[in-house]
């Protein structure tokens, strides 16, 4: 359902005045919000392996509530404007109307970081406890009041599409935190009678010690994103493709959702000893080659045409420049549900090191094959981008594969 979200913002500020220019800016604004946030998205996956009773509860709150400060001071940093303009205009060499719109954006994001990590934290304890029915409760609320908001806003107000995206996303993630909160404590109650076992009690170097790799796998990865759009601004055909870059991602991660969602389940159903390993597997391949299978006929086919000219607003121009990346980059449901179930087991294991590792692989890849295709063969942009997000995403996945299957063979 989240992933809705993407095309719906995207077909209105395409509606709106000067789309190429907001789509480029919203879609800047999104991966800086993005990189920001990178620090606290795992903390899903640790409170689904972690949160077992009030004092693993009352710690682990405790170190995210701190990562959720810590994050929105450096939000606060970069929005200083002397900052953002050098880092936009002078790095990255943005048009000046679209670093302004971006900064418009972006202050209106500012509550996005601390809200994730605030309603992550508590949808992996509703996770663990098998109360997925709520979490999906909470992102119909996210829904429900995104596009209350972004309706509002395009229909009646006077504002850049940028602004309308930014406005929808921080109301629809501030009202999915506090939903998230509210549905999760009847559980927390729970929690809190349950009594410590010496074996399981958790300390702070612990959760350190736990949780500091998928944070830096979350930050290499999110991380890539600001990359990405610092070497389209050098790209042939750069505006078109900061333009429908976002708009490629929202379809794309219609299918990709899943797999990114089946971390959490392969974490809380791999089992006490890892015995429902093979079933998962299963359930694994088909989810990978349906999504994939879906996503290639829409690509391949006059649908790619319908839902970008029809459904996100594009021109035909914007339109017929977006089709040859979607092909290219319609692989990405299937790697993404294989990556998610590799790291599942790892995690799962508590071997989250490798993780790490396999993620700058993926990053150092994007950004070498991003550098030689733009800079030596003077590839479009987004072809390049697409191109090398499949590559990296492919290396990541085989960097893991050693880890896995040993890992996986204590399971059977």
């Amino acid at each position: 359902m989240m992933s809705l979200e993407g095309p719906f913002i995207a077909a209105l500020i395409a509606r709106l005045p000067e789309p190429k220019f907001n789509l480029a800016a919203y879609g800047i604004a999104f991966s800086f919000a993005l990189l920001i946030e990178a620090p606290i998205i795992m903390i899903m996956s640790a409170s689904t392996a972690l949160v077992k009773n009030k004092d693993s509860f009352i710690k682990l709150r405790n170190f995210t509530y701190l990562l959720n400060l810590l994050i929105t001071l450096l939000f606060l940093l970069i929005l200083i404007p002397n900052i953002f303009y050098f880092i936009t205009i002078d790095l990255m060499t943005l048009p000046q109307e679209v670093a302004k719109l971006t900064h418009y954006a972006l202050i209106i994001l500012l509550p996005w970081p601390s809200a994730i990590g605030y309603r992550r934290f508590y949808q992996g304890i509703l996770i663990r406890n098998n109360l997925t029915n709520r979490v999906a409760y909470g992102t119909v609320l996210r829904l429900s009041s995104m596009a209350i908001t972004a309706t509002i806003l395009f229909s009646f107000m006077d504002i850049h599409g940028s602004v309308v995206g930014a406005a929808a996303m921080s109301v629809g993630v501030t009202v999915e935190a506090i939903a998230s909160k509210l549905m999760c404590n009847s559980t927390l109650r729970k929690i809190k009678k349950t009594e410590n076992q010496k074996a399981e009690i958790l300390n702070y170097s612990g959760i350190i010690k736990f949780y500091y790799p998928l944070a830096l796998t979350s930050m290499l990865s999110l991380g890539v994103q600001p990359m990405v759009s610092f070497f389209l601004g050098q790209s042939r055909m750069a505006i078109e493709s900061l333009a429908v870059l976002p708009v490629i991602n929202s379809l794309v991660f219609i299918f990709r959702s899943a797999g990114l969602s089946f971390q959490e389940v392969g974490i809380a159903l791999m089992g006490k000893h890892g015995e429902n390993y093979t079933a998962l597997k299963k359930f694994a391949r088909i989810l990978g080659f349906t999504a994939t299978f879906i996503l290639v006929i829409i690509a391949i086919t006059p649908l790619s045409e319908f839902w970008f000219r029809n459904v996100s607003g594009l021109s035909w121009e914007l339109t017929r420049f977006a089709i040859l990346p979607l092909i290219i980059f319609s692989v990405m449901p299937g790697l993404s549900v294989m990556l998610s179930f590799q790291r599942s087991v790892l995690v799962y294991a508590k071997k989250t090191s490798p993780i790490t590792f396999a993620t700058a692989t993926e990053v150092i890849g994007i950004i070498l094959i991003l550098f030689i295709t733009i800079k030596y063969f003077d590839w479009v942009g987004v072809v390049a981008a697409t191109t090398a997000f499949t590559i990296g995403r492919m290396g990541s996945i085989s960097y893991l594969m050693p880890s896995f299957l040993k890992t996986t063979k204590e399971f059977t």
